[in-house]
């Protein structure tokens, strides 16, 4: 049995009636004894046309063809929405489809001729990542699974900031930390890095390459340029594979700088006009498309700022056929938008083709009282010290439960927690809650039947129905947690999903005396196994079978 379309019917109607409309919506309604479905389309025709909206939706449900099998009930209620029930026949038939499609149910293939790069990260090589950039990580990595989910072609991407000053001073700090190891005393400069991880790095670099203590010091900071970036970016991949995210490619500034590609945008910002010359310096003016003034992208030294590079990259990316480019960023860059938008736009590129999420700050919280990040005070600071402390799984659940332009309190005494207080222990519970339910039913000689076999007569009735209402809302959750880039939609879903399914289980034994009642709640907790595990996939988290 085919499910039935409801935004199919709700058109085809408008088009028997002659009431055109570019787009009709279904979505569950606020308040569930209000239906199952509902549309507000008879308003907005309504108020288009000057008519009385209860008028145009009795003309719609009169007009609507839905079979009776699937669609209960038509109702018109408030001002002139139209709510929709379903029947017992369709609920049965989601729970098989659920598991008739198991780790694909919930993929679509709405965006399968779509190119979208992800560049998320992308700190620079100058110290171990930090709490934002595992923010970053998992915000980043969960969105790309979305999008493929939906069929789009995903690239991730880290972009390695290995040229401009503060490699430089990196160089200088790892060379001052080199010396004060051989007896000497020096100073690091100003500007320059003091975390002990400086000193890490030098240690190891004397201790692989003894011949460094030949060099003479401009070639020993030139060695350590190159050198003691591939210490780090080697550490911030360690880190992140052992958080579990991975990037399609590590794209290095210094690609551009040996390119000709920087300068050749150089050139056509020339070309375009848009760029003048004043106080010894080159200016582009992006006052006039959103900034607040125009920006240097020459300096009266001659070297580029910031903003030249970073267009040449995004050219880069769009050359390379990607459509969006969608870019993660700190809160210190927000106001770096509206100047690359607009830098862009005067290189011929539309501003939609650049998207910019903003991953925000992250508070920890202990005791009721925020920290001072600090490793003096022995507080997290790094990707790697809050994985230690609270795991993967945690990690990112925590940092996926609110939207990431918001800023974010975590709270960890709660992620230290294994109780169902803690958000991601209790959605994996009730993931592994139901593998343990199907072990005790085959230990018992009971498997969950094929979908075509099982007789679901009544499971709605018996409390399943809003359950099961809230499982076929998976596949519309993931699409639009893909097109909003909100991934935090996925966490509090399956927190949904996960109190729904504690609530029935409470409510109905599962594994009963009775063959065709145990099939049947079986199977729907097979279901609901299904559509935890792959939301949990989605967000990169593992979905246990024992815990």
């Amino acid at each position: 049995m085919a499910e039935v379309d409801l935004e199919q019917a709700i058109a085809a109607a408008l088009e028997r009636l002659e009431l055109p409309i570019e787009r009709v919506e279904v979505a569950p309604p606020r308040d569930p004894s209000h239906g199952d479905a509902a549309t507000n389309v008879a308003l907005a025709l309504a108020k288009r046309a000057g008519r009385n909206p209860r008028e145009v939706a009795a003309e719609i449900v009169e007009a609507i063809d839905l079979p009776e099998s699937q669609v209960e009930s038509v109702e018109i209620a408030g001002p002139g929405f139209i709510n929709f029930r379903f029947a017992g026949p369709w609920y049965e038939e989601r729970i098989r489809e659920i598991v008739r499609e198991g780790e694909f149910y919930g993929c679509t293939d709405s965006g399968k001729d779509r190119k979208i790069q992800i560049e998320f990260v992308s700190a620079n090589p100058t110290g171990p990542l930090n709490v934002v950039s595992a923010r970053a990580a998992a915000v980043g990595d969960a969105l790309g699974n979305l999008l493929e989910a939906t069929g789009v072609t995903v690239q991730r991407e880290y972009y390695v900031n290995d040229a401009g000053q503060q490699i430089e001073k990196l160089a200088l700090s790892v060379d001052a930390r080199y010396r004060e190891l051989g007896g000497e005393a020096w100073e690091i400069p100003e500007g320059g890095y003091h975390g002990e991880y400086v000193k890490d790095v030098a240690a190891r670099l004397r201790e692989a390459d003894p011949s460094i203590g030949d060099m003479s010091d401009e070639e020993r900071v030139e060695h350590f340029r190159r050198a003691a970036v591939e210490e780090i970016v080697a550490e911030q991949k360690a880190a992140l594979d052992r958080y579990g995210v991975h990037f399609d490619r590590w794209f290095r500034e210094s690609e551009l700088a040996g390119s000709g590609e920087v300068e050749a945008v150089l050139e056509k910002l020339k070309e375009s006009g848009e760029a003048y010359e004043k106080e010894d310096a080159l200016w582009l003016r992006t006052s006039t498309r959103g900034t607040n003034d125009d920006k240097v992208i020459v300096k009266s030294d001659g070297l580029p700022t910031y903003l030249l590079p970073d267009a040449a990259y995004h050219v880069n990316k769009f050359e390379r056929g990607f459509d969006p480019v969608i870019d993660l960023w700190g809160p210190d860059h927000h106001s770096h938008i509206a100047e690359m938008h607009a830098a862009l736009e005067i290189l011929g590129y539309p501003r939609e083709r650049l998207e910019v999420e903003i991953i925000q700050q992250v508070n920890f919280i202990e005791g009721g009282k925020q920290l001072k990040m600090s490793k003096r005070a022995g507080t997290i600071v790094t990707l790697q010290e809050l994985v230690d402390d609270v795991g993967v799984d945690v990690a990112k659940f925590f940092f996926l439960m609110r939207k990431s332009s918001a800023h974010l309190d975590f709270d960890l005494d709660l992620a230290r927690e294994q109780t169902d207080e803690n958000p991601v222990f209790y959605v994996q519970y009730a993931h592994a809650r139901v593998a343990s339910l199907i072990r005790f039913a085959r230990e018992r000689g009971t498997d969950i039947p094929a979908p075509d076999a099982v007789d679901l007569s009544g499971i709605d009735a018996e409390g399943g129905r809003p359950l099961i209402l809230l499982l076929s809302e998976f596949p519309r959750q993931v699409e639009g947690a893909a097109q909003a880039r909100e991934p935090h939609r996925i966490t509090t879903y399956l927190r949904d999903v996960s109190s729904r399914f504690h609530s029935y289980y409470h409510d109905n034994r599962i594994v009963t005396d009775d063959p065709q009642v145990t099939d049947a709640r079986l199977f729907l907790s097979q279901a609901v196994k299904t559509v935890l595990g792959n939301g949990l996939r989605l967000l990169g988290i593992d979905a246990p079978e024992r815990m």
